[in-house]
């Protein structure tokens, strides 16, 4: 959108900027932050509660007349071996099949007199199943989810039938190029480990999985010393403490050393290239090791990641963009669109970019991307700092808007840091990265490291990657 100053003549821009220059809008402007300091200081308390067996029971009561309510467990694909790859995304379809006291018909009959909604998902280190609901029927859905998780009855039948549901959804996971590329990236960044399988698993896998192998996977993992009940909107911690004791209380708390979650994943610097002429568009994804969750460098990689921006050219804004890479993709049209990424895991991450280009330029805006890294690690601005901390809270509290990503977001945070990190902590932690911050971690993380690079379509003009990597430093005379 074009700026409003453009509109103006000269007198009446004279007067515009002198009036934005006095004093009074900045102390209008100090008042503002001052005020929303205080409202996040005023957020309601997560409550916390440990019930015997070591579940773990998280609440934020937002007065709503709605809840959300969950199980976040920690474990996912990265709980797997080679052997049994796809179990935990399987036993997240075979969850709402029924249990031993109700059946596929009844659990959804049940659901809809409610009201409510249940859904479930599964990622490389967390799955969960969670239900949105009326605050007055909070108690009985998490009897419901109590049920589903200890009781599933993983029916024979059933399990055929989920079977040819899951490789049809690879089917469609493998037209979505975006999915094809991050797994791929995974695949060559943590090649070796755990993290280098995908979360659905490979076809062979899906056509053997038995109930066994399910049952297995259930009594090492889904245990409560792994799990987070968490619930936000209208709930009482109290009431959910006692429910959680009713259903969850007598489970045994211990699991074998031997299911503990695998080392340290290691990361390894390398290139997959999936060649296809016949795609229209070449989909890359350029990566680092980044930093786990617990990290203190997370959050002024945070900043590095919001200063590259993300952009698209449908949006019409990149001549003006704040963003130095959108305005070169803007200018000399390197890509159709972009976005960065800080994806974080307990011990390690990726932080990198995403593009989506044409045959001809995917050379100019792989080498694009690699010099903005750069520039930041070797000149990072104040300007741009402020900036980033500015959209990153606005994002920030953005995402908490509703019971589901207030739930999600206190599972979640539970299960990475052992706690919820409060608001005006996360606020007085952006608040304290500067410029010089922003260098060092890229100096740390991405200046002369080995990347992780997974592209597909027509990438026969992707640059070599030793060319490629030697762009991860500059050379000064």
């Amino acid at each position: 959108m074009a700026s409003k100053f453009l509109k103006l003549g000269p007198a009446r821009l004279l007067a515009q900027r002198t009036k934005f220059n006095q004093v009074t809008p900045l102390r209008q402007a100090s008042a503002a932050a001052h005020s929303v300091r205080e409202a996040l200081l005023n957020y309601p308390p997560t409550q916390v509660t440990q019930i015997e067996g070591g579940l773990r029971v998280a609440t934020e009561d937002t007065r709503s007349p709605t809840a959300t309510i969950g199980l976040w467990i920690d474990a996912g694909s990265r709980c797997e071996n080679d052997e049994n790859n796809g179990v935990a995304h399987f036993l997240e379809h075979m969850a709402f099949k029924g249990t031993s006291s109700r059946s596929q018909t009844d659990l959804e009959l049940e659901v809809e007199n409610l009201g409510a909604h249940l859904n479930a998902y599964t990622s490389r280190e967390q799955t969960v199943f969670y239900a949105k609901c009326l605050s007055k029927d909070v108690p009985k859905a998490i009897e419901i989810l109590a049920d589903i998780v200890k009781n599933s009855k993983l029916g024979e039948n059933e399990i055929e039938r989920e079977r040819g549901v899951i490789l049809r959804e690879m089917q469609e996971v493998e037209t979505n190029l975006q999915e094809v590329v991050f797994d791929h990236l995974h695949s060559c960044a943590f090649q070796g480990t755990p993290l280098g399988r995908t979360i659905l698993g490979p076809t062979e896998n899906i056509k053997k999985i038995s109930r066994e192998d399910l049952a297995n996977y259930v009594k090492a993992y889904y245990v409560p010393g792994r799990m987070v009940l968490a619930g936000a909107g209208g709930v009482d911690h109290s009431e959910i403490v006692k429910e959680a004791q009713k259903h969850f209380g007598g489970i045994k708390p211990d699991y074998d050393a031997e299911h503990e979650l695998p080392g340290p994943c290691r990361f390894t610097g390398s290139m997959i290239r999936a060649r296809d002429d016949a795609l229209p568009l070449a989909h890359v994804a350029i990566a680092v090791e980044g930093c786990g969750w617990s990290n203190s460098d997370n959050i002024p990689l945070m900043v590095a990641n919001t200063i590259v921006g993300a952009w698209d050219r449908s949006q019409g804004s990149g001549a003006n963009n704040a963003s130095y890479l959108a305005r070169a993709c803007s200018r000399e049209g390197y890509a159709h669109s972009f976005q960065s990424f800080n994806t974080c895991y307990k011990d390690t991450g990726l932080w990198g970019i995403y593009f989506v280009t044409d045959r001809l330029h995917v050379d100019d805006m792989s080498l694009a991307s690699v010099y903005e890294w750069i520039r930041l690690a070797t000149s990072a601005t104040e300007a741009e700092v402020a900036r980033a901390k500015n959209l990153l809270k606005t994002n920030m509290l953005l995402q908490l808007d509703g019971t589901t990503p207030i739930c999600e977001d206190i599972g979640r945070q539970f299960l990475c840091y052992n706690r919820r990190v409060p608001i005006h902590e996360l606020e007085a932690r952006l608040d304290r990265v500067t410029a010089k911050d922003v260098q060092e971690v890229l100096m740390k993380y991405v200046y002369d490291r080995c990347p992780a690079v997974a592209a597909v379509g027509p990438v026969e003009g992707m640059t070599d990657y030793n060319r490629l990597r030697s762009n991860f430093y500059w050379l000064r005379y």
